[in-house]
């Protein structure tokens, strides 16, 4: 840490100390080269964060070139030691959170306010929102009245952005002042009337002297900005014996600007400078402030296609009714026919169902506003087309995020939850880090756990997960799991689903899923497994959505544009193209709004458009995808090629691997991507997008530096549509090529110790191109790889998974089909071989695909050579008949295997294994360890056969 006495930093004298925040000191000084007053904001610690040094970075990248009156302008950034120095303006100002000490007229509120909106107007005209706006970042010269807005650490030059929930503690901004949709929890993505609402708590306090809201619990904060109205300002009456009467519309300026949703707040700042230049020209000619209605003027030229949802409010009030029963709250509204069921916190299941882009994510998204009042958690996962074989992706997704949010939490807090997870899981941890390795993040590494038989370890499994999950369900803390797009989920996890929720115990969980209705049918498992599902009793509710009608396509029309005669034939026009689907709808507009069709005159304050051109142009007969395509066609060229390139890893990527089939540096495939982000077609999944733009870093540094950070730096498409019209500018015969190519860049920058871990992602995008595989050598690499992949998703107990990768594998080392022996993988590569046999008939047979593990273990028995690799077969052959109720021939095949092993029936006394003398417990530890592999394999084979001998021949056993 540093101190002003120690603090030297060359080409600069320090002459004062300013003040003291969390992570960086301000102090005044002069610049020796000029004897310029400067500001100097420097980091405080020794050796600080990336993250640190990513928000200096971003404020001085956002403000070196910003030439605009009303904000600090930045030097320069100066490297001291480990650390950053930015060198900022001295204008001879203060804080307004200093002034505010002293009462503050209304003519001073409102001069203030003017400069304040007209700087807002210059930001946003620039395409920077602040994410800050408070007092301690509002600076003023009280002598020359000057006001400009300081600290862009944290600013965006996005249009938009979609803040994730995590911890409050992480938020970015200041809580006390920030926006509903800034938390992450208002189901809305955030763009520059975010400023407006940081700027309405800020005049508020400027008026009152106090906050709207006043806590010292960031959460009870979050839930008061996006549930809770505050007083309005000339109904405050605290401090009011010290200030002026606050005027009715100067209150009703204040309230627009702090109104929950965007839509309801100014537009514009010059809208909002126009009313106050107004309360000021009438206070100083009248003498007092004149009512009006605020926003007269406020006319923006931006399309802003309102976020509200139209015409769910039935949808919307079930799901949250689940939520309140789920939650233990007492008052919540009963089940129908529900008698026999407890009142409340008993599990629930909700599927919300309809076409892709009908709007189910944002109904599911407005759980998160009680969730917040409930102390909840919110975590969510996404299945993905191109990511359907690996097990458990979408829940794995979701558990990462709330490890995530529990490594933001406090010291106190992170303990106690380290503690819960190690009493819950005991010495069954390594079960947990299997399927989600960032749970030793919590707990620390684990050591591994016996190996036991397949429906041991099935049963294992679901209990420890069960335990798991335990944890987290709570009535202090309810949790809500959302996963989406379940037609594409996997088999073992809709066994895992059902498991979830299927528990008679199970309490304070609220499982949401959604599904394309029109891509599933009766045979689909996602169907069989709901079925499942309710005859266990689990309350299940099906939520439907269908699409918008004529009317609610003219009521978001009406929002968004001018109401005038011409709107019901565009209405129309609309509705009949896109079947009223809400997405289509949101991108037929953008697409008119980008090719000049929707016009908006600022001398008549309406929004203009020709239907005849719309029609002519033909922009109305392309389908969705089409209509996105076109779009993502407008963007430069290597942003098209690595969207391309995106689509094809997945729904969500990360910048480490779009860098490597890039074939880029971080920084270069960061900026490839940013015109996408900018159009919105492309989302980060968190501010560490910030990180390779803000320039100043080596590439090989970089790379290092992320690779040993936290700061993972994510994307998601905005849509599913979205990825599919990226992928579809893959000319049909490259995409195969091009997953093979994907999946040869993954594996060859993918470290020897790190191939299991990543073994699902690369061999998915090669398994895509495996055509294009000519060279023998090459398929017997993929096909080894695919024996990791099959194992360890064998060992994840996602059956199905396995088969699959399994089998390709086998494809791979015999193309003329299993059995094959002429030339054959037997005498190429006959461990491969051997192990890749001796997997697939095991996990077939966990698929209860019996025949196919028969066929499997015959080629086996037929081709090996060595006796003791038969003895797995033999053993699973054994557990296979056992499994289909065919006792005699589980005994008979263990004890044709012990024969083989000259384990003969003499060995056996007459009287059965019961006459086997047999040490005492006290007895093993003293003896060796059996390191003969002939007697391992009768041990093996003797341990197979007790179950079925205790069903037909109990008289066998001691």
């Amino acid at each position: 840490m540093i101190s002003m006495n120690t603090l030297t930093l060359p080409g600069y004298q320090i002459s004062a100390s300013i003040s003291e925040g969390l992570n960086t000191s301000v102090y005044r000084g002069i610049r020796e080269s000029d004897e310029q007053p400067v500001i100097i904001k420097i980091l405080k610690a020794d050796f600080p964060t990336l993250e640190e040094i990513t928000r200096l970075k971003n404020e001085y990248k956002i403000t070196q070139h910003l030439h605009v009156e009303n904000i600090v302008k930045s030097y320069s950034l100066e490297t001291y030691q480990n650390r950053f120095a930015l060198i900022l303006e001295d204008f001879g100002g203060q804080s307004l959170s200093q002034i505010l000490s002293k009462r503050l007229n209304l003519t001073a509120f409102l001069n203030i306010g003017i400069q304040l909106t007209s700087a807002l107007h210059s930001l946003h005209k620039n395409c920077i929102i602040h994410k800050d706006i408070k007092p301690s970042n509002i600076i003023i010269n009280v002598e020359t009245e000057t006001v400009k807005i300081n600290d862009f650490s944290v600013a965006s030059r996005l249009s938009k952005e979609n803040p994730q929930i995590n911890s409050a503690n992480l938020v970015e901004g200041t809580v006390a002042y920030m926006s509903p949709e800034q938390t992450g929890r208002m189901n809305r993505t955030l763009d520059y009337r975010s400023d407006f609402y940081s700027l309405g708590v800020t005049f508020y306090e400027m008026l009152t002297g106090e906050l709207p809201f006043n806590s010292s619990d960031i959460l009870e904060l979050v839930h008061c900005h996006i549930a809770k109205h505050p007083v309005p300002p000339c109904k405050c009456r605290r401090n009011a014996e010290n200030r002026e009467e606050i005027p009715q519309v100067v209150s009703d300026i204040v309230m627009k600007l702090l109104a929950k949703n965007a839509e309801d707040r100014y537009q514009t700042a010059e809208g909002i400078k126009a009313d106050l230049e107004k309360c000021l020209n009438s206070l100083q000619t009248t003498g007092e402030i004149v009512d009006f209605v605020p926003g007269e003027w406020d006319r923006s030229g931006q399309l802003s296609i309102p976020q509200k949802l139209y015409g769910r409010e039935a949808e919307v009030d079930r799901l949250l009714a689940a939520f309140e029963r789920v939650s233990g709250i007492e008052e919540a509204p009963r089940l129908e026919n529900a008698e026999n069921l407890p009142a409340c916190s008993q599990s629930e299941i909700v599927l919300v169902s309809g076409y892709s882009g009908i709007g189910k994510t944002a109904i599911v998204n407005e759980v998160h506003k009680p969730i917040i009042r409930q102390r909840g958690y919110f975590i969510k996962g996404k299945f993905d087309q191109f990511k359907r074989n690996i097990p458990y992706a979408a829940l794995i997704q979701a558990f990462q995020s709330l490890i995530g949010q529990l490594l933001t939490e406090s010291a106190e807090n992170f303990q106690a939850w380290r503690e819960k997870l190690a009493a819950a899981l005991g010495a069954n941890g390594a079960v947990i880090a299997e399927v989600i390795p960032e749970i030793e993040l919590i707990i620390g590494k684990q050591p591994e756990v016996p190996q036991l038989g397949p429906a041991e370890s099935q049963n294992r499994f679901n209990r420890v997960f069960q335990e798991f999950i335990g944890v987290f369900t709570d009535r202090a803390h309810p949790l809500v799991i959302f996963l989406d797009d379940l037609q594409w989920a996997d088999s073992a996890s809709l066994n895992l689903m059902q498991l979830l929720v299927g528990d008679s115990e199970s309490r304070y969980l609220l499982l949401i899923g959604a599904y394309r209705d029109n891509e599933v049918n009766p045979t689909h498992p996602l169907i069989q497994a709901i079925e499942q599902i309710e005859k266990m009793g689990t309350p299940v509710h099906h939520i439907v959505l269908q699409p918008f009608d004529f009317g609610k396509v003219y009521e978001l029309l009406a929002d968004t544009l001018t109401v005038n005669d011409k709107l019901g034939l565009l209405a129309e026009l609309i509705f009949h193209k896109t079947g009223g689907n809400p997405f289509f709808i949101t991108q037929l507009l953008q697409a008119l709004y980008q090719d000049n069709l929707l016009k908006f005159e600022f001398n008549s304050g309406c929004w203009q458009w020709n239907l005849e051109e719309i029609q002519a142009i033909g922009i109305t007969d392309k389908s969705v995808v089409e209509l996105v395509a076109s779009r993502i066609e407008k963007l430069p060229e290597t942003t098209q090629k690595v969207l391309k390139l995106a689509a094809c890893i997945g729904d969500t990527f990360n910048l480490d691997v779009l860098s490597i089939v890039h074939e880029q540096s971080h920084a270069q495939a960061a900026s490839a991507l940013w015109a996408a982000l900018q159009t919105g077609l492309v989302l980060p999944l968190s501010n560490a997008y910030k990180i390779p733009l803000v320039g100043g870093w080596e590439s090989d540094n970089l790379r290092s530096i992320l690779s040993a950070s936290q700061s993972k730096i994510s994307y998601k498409f905005l849509h599913d549509r979205v990825q599919q019209a990226a992928y579809s500018l893959i000319p049909e015969g490259e995409k195969q090529a091009t997953h093979l190519k994907i999946g040869q860049l993954l594996l060859k920058n993918t470290p020897a110790s790190e191939i299991e871990e990543n073994v699902f992602d690369i061999v998915n995008q090669l398994n895509v191109g495996v055509g294009f595989l000519t060279e023998k050598s090459e398929k017997y690499e993929l096909a080894k790889l695919n024996l990791i992949a099959g194992k360890k998703a064998k060992a994840s107990n996602a059956y199905e998974a396995a088969v699959r990768y399994l089998n390709v594998g086998l494809g791979l080392i015999n193309p003329l089909g299993v059995g094959s022996v002429g030339g054959s993988s037997w005498e190429t590569d006959y461990h491969l071989t051997l192990n890749l046999h001796v997997e697939a008939a095991e996990a077939e047979y966990l698929n209860t695909n019996f025949g196919r593990s028969q066929e499997l273990a015959d080629v086996v028995l037929q081709q090996a050579t060595n006796l003791l690799d038969k003895v797995k077969v033999y053993e699973l052959q054994i557990q296979s008949y056992f499994s289909q109720n065919q006792m005699i021939k589980a005994i008979d095949t263990g004890l044709k295997a012990l024969e083989i092993l000259e384990f003969t029936l003499s060995e056996i006394p007459p009287e059965g294994l019961a006459a086997i003398k047999l040490p005492q417990l006290e007895e093993l530890e003293n003896l060796p360890v059996i390191t003969d592999g002939y007697q391992l394999a009768i041990m093996r084979i003797l341990s197979a056969l007790l179950s079925p001998v205790f069903v037909a021949k109990p008289e066998l056993l001691p």
